[in-house]
Formats: C-alpha cells, sequence, structure tokens
C-alpha cells in the first residue's frame, strides 16, 4: 500500500469536483446530484485524503473499500449515508476494481445562502459525525432515501425556472429530516453499543472528579468527554439526548453536582476550597452553577445537614 498523501487535497468547488472525477461540466455550479456509478476510481495519491468546502451528502451501495477518520479505519456495508460539512478530512482507501454504487448530493453553502436552512443546516449535528457514525438505512429507508436523491437529480437536470431552486431546497431538507428520524432509529436499534457508552461515561466521570484530574485539568469539556469515548462531540450529545434526555454538558454538571454535594456533606472544606478542588477558577463560578442545578446555594446545601 502506498504512502498515503501528507496533506488533504482541498477542492473548493463543485465544478473543481466534476473534474477531477472525469465528469462533464455541472448544469449548476453550486449543487451537483452525481451518480456513483458513473464515476471511476481515482487512485492518485493525492485524492487519497481530501477535504470539500461544501455539503457531502453520499448514499453508497456495495461499497467495498475503507474511509479513516483520524487514525482508523471503518468497513461499511451496504445502504449507508454519510454527511460531510465543509472543511473536513476525508481520506478513503479503494480496491483497485471497485465498481462505485449510489448517488452523491454535494451543494455548495452559497446555493442555500437565503434561505432558512442556510442557517437551521448548523443544527443537524450528523454533519460533524465521524465515518464510524455513518446512517445505516433499511431496504425500505434506502429505497425512500434513494427516491428523494434522484428527485433533486431530476429537479437539477430540468429547465431552470423562478421555482427550481425553492423545489431542490425543500427536497434538501426532506431529505436532512428523514435523516434526523432514521439516526433517531438506529440509537434505538443499537442500544447495546448505546447503552456501552453511556456506561463507560458514566464510569469516566466518577474517575474523573474522584482523582486528582479535575485538578489538574479543570472542568472536562464535551470534546475531551467524547475523545475519550472515541466518538464525535455531536453523536455523543445526540445518543444521550435520545437516551437520557440530556446532552454531554448536562452529564457532565449532573456529576459535578452529584461530587459537590458528597463534598459539602461530609467534610469541612470552605465553599472555595470545594470550588477549587472541582477545577473551577473563580468560587462564584461555582455558586452560580450549583444554584442554579439545586435552586439553593452551596452553603445552603450544607446548612440543610444541620
Amino acid at each position: 500500500m502506498k504512502k498515503e498523501a501528507s496533506h488533504p487535497y482541498i477542492i473548493n468547488s463543485i465544478s473543481e469536483l466534476h473534474r477531477l472525477l472525469a465528469l462533464p461540466k455541472p448544469e449548476h455550479p453550486l449543487i451537483s446530484v452525481i451518480n456513483l456509478s458513473e464515476v471511476t476510481c481515482h487512485f492518485d495519491e493525492s485524492l487519497k485524503s481530501v477535504v470539500y468546502n461544501f455539503y457531502s451528502i453520499c448514499i453508497k451501495k456495495d461499497f467495498t473499500g475503507k474511509m479513516k477518520y483520524g487514525q482508523n479505519y471503518y468497513d461499511f456495508d451496504e445502504g449507508i449515508m454519510t454527511f460531510f460539512s465543509p472543511g473536513q478530512v476525508i481520506a478513503t482507501v479503494t480496491p483497485d476494481d471497485m465498481a462505485l454504487n449510489g448517488w452523491w448530493l454535494v451543494i455548495h453553502p452559497d446555493f442555500i445562502l437565503n434561505y432558512q436552512l442556510s442557517r437551521r443546516i448548523k443544527d443537524y449535528g450528523f454533519f460533524t459525525y465521524a465515518v464510524n457514525e455513518a446512517l445505516h438505512l433499511s431496504d425500505k429507508e434506502e429505497t425512500l432515501m434513494m427516491a428523494i436523491m434522484q428527485n433533486i437529480g431530476q429537479e437539477y437536470r430540468s429547465v431552470i425556472d423562478s421555482y427550481s431552486q425553492d423545489v431542490i431546497v425543500s427536497h434538501i431538507e426532506l431529505l436532512l429530516n428523514y435523516s434526523n428520524r432514521f439516526y433517531n432509529r438506529q440509537f434505538i436499534t443499537r442500544k447495546n453499543a448505546s447503552h456501552d457508552i453511556l456506561t463507560r461515561l458514566e464510569a469516566l466521570l466518577s474517575d474523573y472528579f474522584d482523582g486528582t484530574t479535575v485538578q489538574e485539568l479543570g472542568l472536562p469539556t464535551v470534546q475531551y468527554i467524547s475523545d475519550a469515548l472515541h466518538v464525535s462531540p455531536n453523536y455523543l450529545s445526540d445518543m444521550l439526548r435520545h437516551l437520557t434526555g440530556q446532552s454531554t454538558q448536562h452529564h457532565i454538571h449532573n456529576k459535578l453536582i452529584e461530587k459537590a454535594k458528597e463534598i459539602l456533606s461530609t467534610t469541612s472544606l470552605s465553599v472555595s476550597e470545594i470550588a477549587y478542588q472541582l477545577g473551577f477558577e473563580y468560587p462564584q463560578s461555582f455558586n452560580k452553577l450549583f444554584k442554579s442545578k439545586t435552586q439553593v446555594s452551596p452553603l445552603e446545601f450544607r446548612q440543610s445537614f444541620n
């Protein structure tokens, strides 16, 4: 296997993507629907790792290669969807004789600039999920998503009129809303894996606050927790909201308050000392968080035991 290029190849425009894939010029400079069966795999080392400066939504069928996220490779079965936002680094390794199958929708941010979707698209957390958190589709779901993708393609290739962009953006929103629904279904069908992450999260937070880590590093961030659990921050929070109704940040705060209550009720440490022990730079911040979560101040909580 050849060594991967040290720097990702940046693809700034959809026209450039078409040129690299040896496809005809796109019908529209800001959006394209690509039939993957018409694409020939490229094995140029410079294209093994790329950055798309546009949104990418892909339904891959019969994909026998591997995709890399960070330092890990992930195998995929057919019927999976991946979502990438502008600026993400994606690396692929494919066999020489691989035939692609599926659909690939690429959308430049300027295409949706004057629509509400331009603001709302950031709310679809799956655009920043890791590759190993791709959406796995049932046959029925896959048929539905392929139909929406093909409808976008049909509109994209039709004679453009004053309604074309509105119709395409509506179909994109429909595709994203169904993706949200199916990801929530995936959290259910992969419940064992989700509960394993939840169990590991609880253990991780307990170790963090019970040991010296919190004094050394301060309060744990969502990024720190997700890195430790080997999942992306958005995937972790979305999964936790589905399982518990609370985000990762809420779980961090819950464990913090639990630990604070323990120290307040079992030691004579001052509130300031407890705040510093729990990783706060300023005791006022600890007081404010504690009261917002418990409706009483740390001192009032301690006095309730007397």
